[in-house]
C-alpha cells in the first residue's frame, strides 16, 4: 500500500552513516556495545526508522506492475505495512527506547529475508552493502540542483 510511505526528503549521507554506525555496532557486539558507541537519541530513532523504511518497504510491498501476484504477496505487502506501522508508533511514542528495537528490527529482517551479496551468510557484509548503496543515494540527492542541504 504505497500511500503509507509518503514522499520524503533523503537523508543525508551524515543521517546514513549514524544509522549504519548504530546497525554495525549492534551487528558486531550487541546492545551494551552499540549503546556505548551511539547514543540512543530520538533523531537516531528517525534515521533508523528511515532506513527501516527504506529496506523493508521495497521488499514486501506489492508491485503493482506485477503480472505474477498471488495471496502470498498481498498477505507479505501487509506484513510489511504493519511491521513499519508498528516502528513508526514506537519512535514517535518512545524514541530513545525505539532505537534499539528498531535496529535490532531491521538487522533480523535482512539476516532472514535479504541474501548477502557473497552468499556467505554473513550479515555484517550485507549491512556495508547497504551502506555505501544508500550513502551513494544520499551524496546523489543532497548534491543534486537545488537539493535540500
Amino acid at each position: 500500500m504505497p500511500y503509507l510511505i509518503p514522499t520524503r526528503t533523503p537523508l543525508t549521507p551524515e543521517q546514513v552513516e549514524q544509522g549504519f554506525d548504530y546497525l554495525l555496532a549492534l551487528q558486531t557486539g550487541g546492545g551494551t556495545y552499540a549503546a556505548g558507541r551511539v547514543e540512543a537519541t530520538p533523531e537516531l530513532a528517525f534515521v533508523l526508522l528511515r532506513l527501516a523504511e527504506d529496506i523493508i518497504w521495497p521488499v514486501t510491498a506489492v508491485d503493482g506492475k506485477a503480472t505474477d501476484l498471488s495471496a502470498d504477496s498481498f498477505a507479505l505487502d501487509e506484513v510489511g505495512c504493519v511491521l513499519l506501522s508498528a516502528l513508526r508508533d514506537w519512535a514517535r511514542d518512545s524514541p530513545t527506547t525505539a532505537v534499539l528495537g528498531t535496529a535490532r528490527n531491521i538487522i533480523r529482517f535482512i539476516e532472514n529475508v535479504i541474501p548477502d551479496p557473497d552468499n556467505h551468510g554473513d550479515t555484517n557484509a550485507t549491512l556495508e552493502a547497504m551502506r555505501e548503496e544508500h550513502l551513494a543515494l544520499a551524496h546523489t540527492a543532497h548534491s543534486a540542483p537545488g537539493a535540500h542541504r
